[in-house]
């Protein structure tokens, strides 16, 4: 058991030690441009057509959701009918 805990962290050691690090562009600037800018648009759809298409799929199922629940209530709220 010791031997396999010593080589299971041997194995964790040479992997976080040898990956390689990516560097990335600083992208903060260019985003706090797009999204302060004044051009009549809401903050939550200034992202573009994947902010609008994620803004519209979440307000339908929200809407879809509402009007099942009210539908459930009605249906439920009504007396059962005797066979």
């Amino acid at each position: 058991v010791y031997l396999l805990f010593q080589a299971l962290r041997q194995i964790s050691q040479r992997t976080i030690s040898t990956a390689s690090r990516r560097q990335l562009e600083n992208k903060v600037s260019e985003n706090q441009k797009l999204f302060q800018a004044d051009n009549g648009l809401p903050v939550h759809l200034k992202g573009g057509a994947k902010d609008s298409l994620l803004y519209r799929t979440t307000a339908g199922l929200t809407l879809f959701g509402t009007m099942y629940t009210v539908y459930y209530l009605l249906v439920s709220s009504m007396p059962k009918k005797p066979n």
